[in-house]
């Protein structure tokens, strides 16, 4: 150890006589921007810029950077950093003309500091349109919550938020979680446990259950939809009203894992696959590994701890089926042939693979980054609908009543939900292709947009710029006839023009940004329903990662500025591209 140290106090002494950089000099102020950064992305806590291993480490890379104290990186770095995103935030919200909001709310004992805490984080994330027809997400606000918060409470913050960032009077929709939101929106496939994730995985498992039912024991009391708002008077349904809808992805995640749970035997041949699926790629070279899932996949597998989609069951499902389709090639090269998958088994996750895979694919069109609108919500249940209907079993049994029951049960309203039917057929994609009544849905679509058309008048379309008066017409052009005024089109005259064109395979965003001018009051109420997200909201996933990273076992000190890293975390691009 003695001899250790003597090079680390003359590396320091060398140091000592090397000329510090000055605390505004731009590299200085590079660095302390990128150690930020660092914090922010990785929900770091701010110790770590005192801890003497990363102070090293700078010395080494940057002999002239003077690290700066913690105080100044939690008291004014990033609190100067949210003042900055709060500004663009405005600003930006300041030029749309609607917008939609999602409320995400974690409760965790990991946020109070143990079992039986009772706090949590309220996150408000706004969604809305720029005028060249941009989609744009924005974090307002992530709070701590204390004690039991109420539905009155939530809106009560929700209202302030509204405010503070000049949104108030122009929220569409406020969509939120129907069930207790606590960072466990992933679940795995029953008995599919992978290495590296099987504690963590059981977990979330063995409290799915009460999870589950006390979502429904709350619904029929009337609570609330923000997860772990208590029962009672103040719900956000009351609170909200018609402003309310669910959240269609976790809708959707909990119809599959209710549908799974009603086929006990699958849990055998998974367990099974797993155990394959653990074995193989443990000891298989990657390169042999890569020909059957591909590079992606295997980078996954082989990490050992928590990885970004072994306990989703949609990444599972699709290491099981590029199981059975190697399944002579894999078993091959293994020495295991205990552990390999009988007749039966590989019979029982075809089934499986078959009947779930157009619930895989919905569910891939709902995550990620990537803002969905609820237009691809109603086609989406229409299409498992059917699949359910034409799709047979014999091994699997149970499993198609299950989830075509709940289906209907969590689903079935958005096919007659008017703005599901208005924002699907104003997708260009879709239109009224999908209707068996298009003369209804066609007075349904009616109705919506003129509710939403200044009460059916034409909108006035206001101008960037003054427009210059009318010239005359010159004398020697008199003889060339006069052009008629346009005459404003109708509501139902827009529409059938609309509807008369075929659906084209179009970002709905770029269809309307093209034909805004053709119809104006349908791409007056496009511009509020496409605010709408289907899917989760990049908050929700941060709060996923904080539970999963800051577990009471991993004894990780959880960062006393926990909100403000999130807070920037979810609106780093507004800051940095």
């Amino acid at each position: 150890m003695a001899g250790r140290s003597e090079p680390a106090r003359s590396s320091h002494a060398a140091s000592a006589a090397i000329a510090k950089f000055d605390r505004n000099d731009p590299r200085q102020v590079l660095i302390s921007e990128a150690i930020a950064k660092m914090i922010i992305r990785d929900l770091q806590t701010v110790q770590i810029v005192e801890n003497e291993g990363f102070r090293d480490l700078l010395q080494l890379l940057e002999p002239r950077y003077t690290p700066e104290p913690r105080h100044y990186i939690q008291q004014q770095l990033l609190p100067g950093y949210a003042y900055q995103v709060q500004l663009a935030t405005k600003q930006a919200l300041s030029t749309a003309e609607s917008c939609s909001v999602t409320l995400d709310l974690w409760r965790s004992a990991v946020a109070t500091g143990g079992a039986g805490g009772a706090g949590g984080y309220l996150g408000v994330t706004c969604h809305f349109l720029t005028a060249d027809w941009q989609i744009k997400s924005a974090l307002l606000a992530c709070l701590p919550l204390s004690g039991h918060g109420t539905a009155q409470r939530v809106l009560s913050e929700f209202d302030e938020i509204s405010h503070a960032h000049g949104i108030t009077g122009k929220v569409f929709r406020v969509v939120a979680d129907p069930f207790p939101c606590e960072g466990r929106a992933a679940f795995r496939l029953p008995g599919f446990c992978l290495h590296g994730a099987e504690e963590e995985v059981d977990e979330e498992e063995d409290s799915s259950d009460e999870e589950v039912v006390t979502g429904e024991a709350e619904e029929a009391q009337g609570a609330g939809p923000g997860g772990g708002v208590e029962a009672g008077d103040n719900s956000l349904d009351l609170c909200l009203g018609p402003c309310r809808i669910d959240c269609f992805a976790r809708s959707l995640a909990m119809c599959v894992r209710e549908g799974l749970r009603s086929s006990p035997q699958l849990s055998i041949a998974l367990t099974k696959a797993a155990c394959f699926y653990n074995y193989v790629t443990a000891t298989v070279a990657p390169e042999k590994l890569g020909q059957v899932f591909g590079t992606g996949m295997v980078g996954v597998a082989r990490c050992p701890g928590p990885a970004h989609g072994k306990q989703h069951w949609n990444w599972q499902l699709k290491a099981v089926r590029r199981m059975l389709e190697s399944a002579e090639f894999l078993e091959d090269i293994v020495d295991r042939h205990d552990l390999t998958l009988s007749s039966f088994e590989k019979a029982v996750l075809r089934e499986l693979v078959e009947v779930l895979e157009p619930f895989e694919e919905a569910t891939d069109m709902v995550q990620g980054d990537k803002h969905v609108s609820i237009s691809l919500a109603l086609p989406c249940v229409l299409g498992l609908r059917k699949h359910l209907s034409e799709t047979a079993t014999r091994q699997c049994t149970g499993i198609l009543v299950g989830l075509a029951q709940s289906l209907d049960r969590r689903l079935a309203a958005i096919l007659e939900d008017p703005l599901h039917v208005t924002a699907t057929a104003l997708d260009p994609q879709f239109k009224l292709s999908w209707s068996s009544d298009t003369e209804w849905h066609r007075q349904v679509l009616l109705k919506e947009v003129a509710k939403h058309t200044q009460g059916g008048a034409s909108p006035q379309v206001p101008s960037a710029e003054p427009q210059p008066p009318p010239s005359k017409r010159c004398k020697l052009f008199s003889f060339m006839k006069q052009r008629p005024a346009s005459q404003a089109k109708s509501i139902e005259q827009e529409l059938a023009t609309y509807l008369h064109e075929e659906p084209r395979d179009e970002d709905p965003l770029h269809y309307w940004k093209r034909k805004a001018t053709d119809f104006p009051q349908l791409s007056q109420v496009a511009k509020k329903v496409f605010t709408v997200p289907a899917t989760t909201t990049p908050v929700e996933r941060i709060f996923n990662t904080v539970s999963k990273n800051l577990r009471p076992e991993r004894c990780r000190p959880l960062p006393k500025n926990l909100e403000t890293l999130i807070y920037l975390k979810a609106n780093y691009r507004f800051l940095w591209t």
